[in-house]
């Protein structure tokens, strides 16, 4: 047989990366079972929407109140479906088969903060400056809002995380991760308003220190978080 009509051997398909196969894993199962990003926008919606009959018609109120209302809205929508970031997979034993991967458990458990916060958190920050009009919000501080969200939502996903990963073997642990975290998560709420009401106009504080204080929570909660979850998560297989 020549050379040209030699049979060729085939290359050798190689596997994905287990932590990119991993966040692809996480962003299939979190659109199939949770529709969470749909159940997320609606609450904030609904959060939104209820505020008016809550404080009155007031618009010039409801303008000034505006990031506070959709920091605290998104801070709520954040908790819907934080209680199963490892509760499924410890069900059904997927996360023992995490932990003795080769992989880090510290950036399985950030891997998965990823592609939590992708499916839920992205989407509120989309839909904040549409929600922020509601309110009668101002163009200036629209964009505020929304870039503080980006900045500060991924804070919440990874302090949840913390709590999530306490409370993956309660049977009951939905109903006490908000009272873990949310002490927690105060002062992403303080500074994300503080960052958000210094964009409207009403507001003559400048934007830039809350915005930056803001932004090294986030860098710490990066670093500390997945850790501090990882720690959690070998204390309970023990």
């Amino acid at each position: 047989m020549t050379k040209e009509f030699a049979p060729q051997a085939s290359p050798q398909r190689r596997s994905p990366a287990p932590l990119g196969a991993l966040f692809a894993r996480e962003l299939r199962v979190g659109r199939r079972i949770g529709g969470a990003a749909s159940l997320g926008v609606v609450f904030f919606l609904m959060l939104v929407a209820l505020t008016p009959f809550a404080v009155g018609p007031d618009l010039a109120l409801l303008s000034r109140i505006a990031p506070a209302i959709l920091w605290i809205a998104a801070l709520l929508a954040t908790l819907i479906g934080l209680d199963r970031l490892f509760q499924s997979d410890h069900e059904d034993g997927s996360l023992d088969l995490m932990m003795m991967s080769r992989a880090p458990l510290e950036l399985v458990t950030l891997v998965k903060c990823a592609a939590h916060w992708l499916l839920t958190g992205l989407p509120l920050v989309v839909a904040a400056p549409f929600f922020g009009l509601m309110l009668g919000a101002p163009p200036g501080g629209l964009w505020s809002v929304t870039l503080s969200l980006l900045v500060g939502t991924p804070a919440l996903t990874l302090i949840g995380a913390i709590g999530a990963a306490l409370t993956v073997s309660l049977r009951r642990g939905g109903l006490l991760l908000p009272v873990l975290i949310l002490p927690f998560c105060a002062p992403v709420l303080i500074f994300g308003v503080a960052a958000s009401a210094a964009g409207v106009e009403l507001s003559p504080a400048p934007a830039a220190p809350p915005f930056l204080i803001l932004g090294a929570i986030s860098l710490l909660a990066l670093v500390g978080a997945p850790v501090a979850a990882a720690s959690a998560l070998r204390q309970m297989s023990e």
